[in-house]
Order: structure tokens, then C-alpha cells, then sequence
């Protein structure tokens, strides 16, 4: 019995979310009195795999096939499948990224594994195995019960609070047994000198009440200022003001950083189910009944083309 956790990488190096993955996996191994197994797929050197065990790891599995340089969900959900069954995993744990909303369901079939989806808090009970989620777009939670013998969790990101709690770890090497891999990528293209929107821990988001794509400017530099990403609300995507990359809500990007500043969003329910997690919201709207109050930890009832320079000075002076 062991709790496996799926750790993803960019370039060879693992982000803060993946940290929070291993940290939240090794408090349910506790729970289970069992050990937890971080696996890693792609081309990791030694020094960073070790960073797993700083946040409890009791063994690290690496696999480094050259097939699987890209992302192939068949082939991942292969591999992976195969780590469970070899280290009688009955706990796998996934980010609930697109990486793992991809990954999960089709694991979930492979083990018959019952899934839990995006969990934002530890089980509530291992006998009977029981999860904690919100559903209602945020506005309720549940406790939903996992009954298969091998139990698939996807953990929201920037749900969990994680220490370092650092171990003495075995790496091993793995090799799966894969089929053809049907995925080719013939370009690729990144993005770069901006944060990534569902990486960073402080967003600065504008909605219509901004008026005007040209009014955007306060925005980018309180943002700059914070060492934040910047968001918008759909209907400014939808009017071409921003790129749809920015967009968050239900149908966009779905975040939680640590600070989430709302400027002139009124805060429809499709928006809200994207930024609810957010540790903390602060909103400016100049409609003091706009929804977006009820969600905010702080509300400022002015004209954000106002609001915004005194925060920028607020911030400049600090």
C-alpha cells in the first residue's frame, strides 16, 4: 500500500505546485500509515528530483523514456498506471491543471479507481475513505465518499498549505512498457517575460467598468508593481480589449492566487466560479450592490480610473 503522487515539470524544473502535490500526498499517507511515492516523467536531474524529498517524498520514481519527452496522454496515463500497480499504490494524487483533468479520467478507468476532483482540503475521514469539495460554483461543499479500492484525487492549486519537512529519499529508475506514441509536436512556441496567469500568487484582473482597452494602463503597472499577473473578465476578452489567455471564470482560467484585485468586474456568478479560492479578493466597482462585494474580502465602492492611481501611489510609497 503506498499513496503515489504525479509530479509534472516544465524544462527539468518542478514549481511550486508540485511541491504542494507532494506535501498534500504525504499528510494523506500519514492518515493511511503509509509511505508516499513521487514519480516524475521527462528529462529531471538528480539535484531537482532530490527537492521532492525536501517536502516529504519517501521514494522518488523517475522515468526518462524518449518517447515521452512531449505530453501524450495515453502514454502518461500508461505510464502511470503502471507505477500504481508495481508499488501497490491505492492513493494516486494529480493536479487538477489541464495536465490532470486530462490524465485522471482515463486513469480512473485503467484501475477502476473511483475519482475525486478537484479537492481543496484533506480527506475528512480514511475509513470510509471521504473528500472534502466545493460544488455550486463555490457557494457549498461536499463530502463525498470513494469506494474502490484504488482512489484517484485531483487538488486544486494553491489549496494546501505546505512546509518543508525534508527526508531521506531513494531515486529509482523506471521503464514502462509503452505502445507507439501517437502524439508528435512539430513547433512550439512559449511565452515570454510575462507571468503565468495560473502561476501567480497575486492577479490584477480589469472587467468592462475599465470602459475602455485604453484605460488599461493602471492595471499592467499595479501589476508590475505587485509582481502580479494580469486577468480580465470575459466580456473584455470577448470585445478583443485583451487576449482570451486572461480570461477567468467558468468558462476561462480557473485560479487561486493568494490576492485577487477586481477592478470595475461586477462579479456574475460564471466569473466568480473561476476566482473563488482565491485566498483573498479585493474589488472596486462603482456600484456598491455589485455581486462582486458579496464574494470580496475588501470593497472599494469608487471609479476604478481613480482607485487604481491611489493604490499605485499606495504601493510606490510602501
Amino acid at each position: 500500500m503506498s499513496v503515489l503522487v504525479f509530479t509534472e515539470n516544465w524544462d527539468g524544473k518542478f514549481k511550486k505546485q508540485s511541491f504542494e502535490l507532494v506535501s498534500y500526498a504525504s499528510k494523506i499517507a500519514e492518515m493511511l500509515n503509509t509511505q508516499v511515492i513521487a514519480l516524475s516523467i521527462g528529462n529531471v536531474q538528480e539535484d531537482e528530483l532530490k527537492k521532492l524529498a525536501t517536502y516529504s517524498a519517501d521514494k522518488i520514481i523517475s522515468v526518462t523514456n524518449n518517447n515521452l519527452k512531449n505530453l501524450d496522454n495515453q502514454a502518461y496515463t500508461s505510464v502511470i498506471a503502471q507505477v500504481a500497480e508495481k508499488n501497490g499504490a491505492n492513493v494516486v494524487v494529480i493536479a487538477n491543471n489541464n495536465t490532470g483533468k486530462a490524465l485522471a479520467p482515463r486513469l480512473s478507468v485503467r484501475l477502476k479507481a473511483a475519482l475525486g476532483s478537484a479537492v481543496t482540503k484533506l480527506p475528512t475521514s480514511v475509513a470510509p475513505f471521504t473528500i472534502y469539495k466545493k460544488v455550486l460554483s463555490g457557494k457549498a461543499f461536499s463530502n463525498v465518499v470513494l469506494k474502490s479500492d484504488i482512489k484517484i484525487i485531483t487538488l486544486s492549486q494553491n489549496s494546501y498549505e505546505f512546509t518543508e519537512n525534508p527526508k531521506a529519499t531513494l531515486i529509482e529508475t523506471f521503464e514502462p512498457v509503452l505502445d507507439a506514441v501517437k502524439t508528435t509536436v512539430t513547433d512550439v512556441q512559449k511565452q515570454t517575460g510575462k507571468l503565468i496567469l495560473t502561476d501567480a500568487e497575486i492577479v490584477v484582473s480589469g472587467g468592462r467598468g475599465m470602459k475602455s482597452p485604453d484605460n488599461w494602463g493602471p492595471i499592467e503597472e499595479l501589476a508590475q508593481l505587485l509582481g502580479a499577473a494580469t486577468a480580465c473578465s470575459r466580456p473584455v476578452s470577448d470585445e478583443g480589449w485583451r487576449t482570451h489567455d486572461e480570461h477567468t471564470g467558468q468558462t476561462g482560467k480557473i485560479i487561486a492566487p493568494n490576492l485577487y484585485i477586481a477592478a470595475g468586474i461586477s462579479g456574475a456568478i460564471q466569473h466568480l466560479a473561476g476566482i473563488s479560492s482565491s485566498k483573498c479578493i479585493v474589488a472596486i466597482n462603482t456600484d456598491k450592490d455589485a455581486p462582486i462585494f458579496e464574494a470580496a474580502n475588501y470593497g472599494i465602492v469608487g471609479d476604478a480610473s481613480k482607485v487604481l492611481p491611489a493604490l499605485i501611489q499606495a504601493v510606490k510609497e510602501k
